[in-house]
């Protein structure tokens, strides 16, 4: 049986378990950076993580803080 996780990340060092995970459990959501200005325009741009994760249909959460608030959602996953 599958159990349900929840992957902190960032960087694309950590796709390669990203993406084990994925497929060997369930992921309930992937917790990454806000978008962070780049380049010369300084847009927005998200983090690798995000990317492959949206491109999975995996939930994204990109909280400012690790706050009390954040917690209390996280466990409301399960």
């Amino acid at each position: 049986m599958k159990e349900g996780l929840i992957f902190m990340g960032t960087s694309r060092f950590s796709l390669p378990s990203l993406a084990k995970l994925a497929k060997e459990e369930d992921v309930l959501a992937v917790v990454t950076q806000p978008d962070r200005p780049k380049g010369r325009g300084r847009r927005p741009s998200p983090t690798p993580v995000k990317e492959w994760a949206l491109k999975e249909g995996l939930r994204v959460l990109q909280p400012e803080r690790l706050d009390e608030t954040f917690l209390k959602e996280l466990e409301a996953m399960g």
